[in-house]
């Protein structure tokens, strides 16, 4: 049986546990079943979304007539005389121009304030023999009578009145106050009314006289979620056989000229489902709903998004002009007393009122969000696809992997849903992220428990000759791992102090144990930390390989970004060393890649893990060569080939001892930069052109260049050889079958 298959016998028990964890998150999307904690987590999520895009400036197109503490204080307590709020609406209309009013209110009793009753009681009674009060009180009812008043007001005007719904209360013994306006539709032109609408039996509208003078009405009625906040409402509610729109829907029908509404259906192409997700506003506006018709609330902001109008200031004409001209304006409170707030998104305290305004803007402007049918297939085939990512992940790559995935899946949910926000769609993320955490606690958790016994034998198996950052990675899955030689392509990095004998020769015993102590640590961290393995110390010198026995694919990178960092690390190094009053240090670093030999080798007195070789001999030759040409990093061209995104300088064609094919030198040159600078660009093209003068036997051409070069470089002393060569080469040229390949006769 192959490692896979011996890997999923191993961990049969945690697949087991993590596809029991993806049947369970993916039968709460299918809507089999709901896990309450996910449901407030994406209630948080989306209250996240949409804090993080509320904007800071305020809609014009809606304006807030309120009736605040200074309207109450002026005009007196609520409700006012409904005189007094025919005046409201008349100036509203004919003062200000507003385009159309909405009222946040329901007038559902009879106004007796007048006194007109007791006048008309006592015309039949005590007065009933006093033609001239009768006569009198003929002439004043029609000021008197507030309702009749208000009436003859909202018909010159285009008004729509509120009325309220309540879903819960059902029965016989339901409240039913006033009478209902017309419906907009009956319910038979929706189909399966009953799973699609809230069904009200209770409810509070207006007068029947007020509802015929209006030009139409709509529910202010919010259905907040579990934890009480509004985040929807119901586009439509039906009563009966009828069926009523929200307020803000019906101030958009009657802005948008009075058309009808018409429910608009989407179905899958293969026919799994026929969903209620669009209500049609007479051809002029599309209105995402669910498929409970709720429609959700597009909150542009905190509360203030949209400009608030002290009732008594209309009714005193002391508001200011531009601000209500040609708007839509909604007639609601503020009020403390009154009891209008609302916990939203956005606000715990938030007017019932602004909700209907963030409706209405958002409804006209095309800004209201939706939730269609075909997300809950998404959310599906996410849970499914991230789940077996994160089983996959878990099982059989290490922990820090199985982060990286994990990671990886989190983004991926958050960047879906971040995307399908900014075209509209609500798309569902705590179930994803949720599955995902659960997944990787789960994993980690069983590794920590069962694994731990198999993690510690491993330890003790490749303690002694793998860092124990490897061992970590390799107890993720130890059955791949054993001390058996193979051959392999790897990269081995070789590193020597300069003139170490000359330093050795000024310290004490302790004060150099010290130094190599205080040197050696900081360059076996950046090896380790690089994913490499020290093979060994030998005194001063360092030898490292990549590739083995964790598999690396990016062997070669690994190894030549550790030089690179060494010599970083090496000026702290020596920075430590002056101020101790001890020698600064040089090194030179060589790596090559190629075919190796890998594994436990040695005696049976001593054995150690180690690569053996011509390339592991290639790259310590490597790196003696980088004191001759002056360069502190030398790699061959089998490295440089796998490390793109390197610039380099090429160096030499040289033999090496002992090897016959010639190997291509060459220096990292400014690892890591993007892009070179003017005077970097020259050096390396004019290197490249120096070097095609001096193979082609152009001594003259070549020194002018390397000599330029040797002037404007940082670095002149990497140029010294090519000028001594040269130099000779001027008048003892080479043989005619030269080939360009310089020997080095020295190790």
């Amino acid at each position: 049986m192959n490692k896979l298959g011996l890997k999923i016998i191993k961990n049969k028990a945690r697949i087991a546990i993590s596809v029991l964890v993806l049947l369970a998150f993916l039968g709460h999307a299918a809507g089999e079943f709901k896990i309450p904690l996910v449901e407030r987590l994406e209630n948080i999520t989306y209250d996240v979304r949409v804090r993080m895009n509320v904007s800071s400036k305020k809609d014009d197109s809606v304006v807030i007539i309120d009736i605040d503490e200074k309207s109450l204080t002026a005009e007196g307590r609520w409700p006012w005389s409904r005189d007094k709020v025919a005046r409201l609406v008349s100036r509203s209309f004919d003062t200000y121009n507003v385009s159309l009013l909405g009222f946040d209110v329901v007038f559902a009793e009879p106004d007796e304030s007048s006194g007109l009753s007791v006048l008309e009681k006592l015309a039949e009674t005590q007065f009933k023999t006093i033609p001239s009060f009768s006569n009198r009180l003929t002439e004043l009812r029609s000021t008197l009578d507030y309702d009749e008043v208000f009436a003859q007001t909202i018909s010159q005007y285009p008004v729509v009145l509120g009325l309220h719904f309540n879903v819960e209360e059902h029965g016989s013994d339901a409240e039913q106050i006033g009478e209902l306006p017309e419906p907009v539709m009956k319910i038979g032109i929706l189909e399966n009314s009953s799973e699609l609408l809230l069904e009200a039996n209770a409810f509070s509208s207006n007068l029947p006289k007020l509802n015929r003078a209006s030009l139409g009405a709509g529910h202010f009625s919010q259905q907040p979620d579990i934890d009480g906040v509004v985040r929807r409402q119901p586009a439509l509610i039906s009563v009966g056989e009828n069926v009523y729109p929200s307020l803000a829907l019906e101030i958009v029908r009657n802005a948008l000229g009075g058309g009808d509404i018409t429910p608009v259906f989407e179905s899958s192409s293969e026919g799994t489902y026929r969903s209620l997700e669009w209500l049609n506003v007479g051809g002029a506006a599309m209105i995402p709903v669910d498929h409970f018709a709720r429609v959700v609330v597009p909150y542009r902001g905190l509360q203030g998004s949209f400009d608030y109008v002290s009732a008594t200031d209309i009714m005193q004409g002391t508001a200011p002009q531009e601000m209500l001209e040609n708007k839509i304006v909604l007639v609601g409170t503020t009020a403390p007393g009154l009891f209008d707030m609302r916990a939203t998104p956005v606000s715990e305290v938030f007017p019932g009122v602004e909700v209907h305004a963030n409706l209405v803007s958002g409804m006209l402007k095309g800004l209201t969000l939706r939730k269609p049918e075909f997300v809950r297939g998404y959310e599906i085939i996410l849970l499914t696809v991230s789940g077996l990512i994160m089983m996959a992940a878990g099982t059989f790559l290490s922990p820090f992997h199985a982060s990286i995935f994990g990671v990886l899946m989190i983004g991926n949910t958050l960047s879906l849903a971040y995307l399908g926000w900014s075209e509209g769609l609500i798309l569902p993320v705590a179930s994803g992220l949720s599955m995902i955490v659960t997944m990787f606690t789960l994993h980690m958790s069983y590794g920590y428990f069962v694994e731990t016994r198999g993690k510690k034998l491993l330890t003790g198996l490749f303690g002694q000759y793998v860092p124990p950052e490897l061992v970590q990675e390799m107890s993720a899955s130890p059955e791949s791992y054993d001390l058996n030689a193979e051959s392999k392509e790897l990269t081995v990095l070789f590193s020597d102090v300069r003139g170490f004998t000359s330093i050795s020769e000024v310290l004490s015993p302790k004060d150099l144990a010290d130094l190599m102590n205080d040197y050696l640590t900081p360059m076996t961290a950046v090896i380790h930390h690089a994913k490499g393995t020290i093979d060994k110390y030998m005194g001063d010198a360092i030898m490292a390989f990549w590739g083995a026995p964790i598999s690396d694919a990016d062997h070669a990178r690994h190894a030549l970004c550790a030089a690179v960092q060494m010599l970083e690390e090496l000026k702290k190094v020596n920075s430590n060393f002056k101020a101790r009053g001890w020698p600064i240090i040089e090194i030179g670093i060589g790596v090559h890649s190629g075919l190796m030999n890998v594994g436990n080798m040695g005696s049976e007195f001593r054995m150690a893990y180690t690569v053996l070789g011509d390339n592991v001999n290639l790259g310590s030759r490597v790196e003696g060569l980088t004191k001759i040409y002056g360069v502190d990093l030398l790699c061959t061209q089998s490295t440089a080939d796998l490390v793109s995104e390197y610039f380099y300088r090429e160096i030499d064609k040289v033999r090496v001892k002992g090897k016959e094919t010639p190997v291509t030198l060459f220096e990292p040159f400014y690892p890591n930069q993007k892009q070179l600078t003017e005077s970097q660009e020259w050096e390396l093209k004019s290197n490249a052109v120096a070097l095609s003068h001096y193979r082609e036997r152009r001594w003259e051409k070549a020194i002018e260049l390397f000599l330029e070069l040797k002037n404007k470089s940082e670095k002149p002393a990497r140029y010294d050889i090519f000028l001594d060569r040269l130099s000779f080469y001027v008048d003892n040229p080479p043989p005619d079958n030269w080939d360009g390949v310089f020997d080095h006769l020295t190790k």
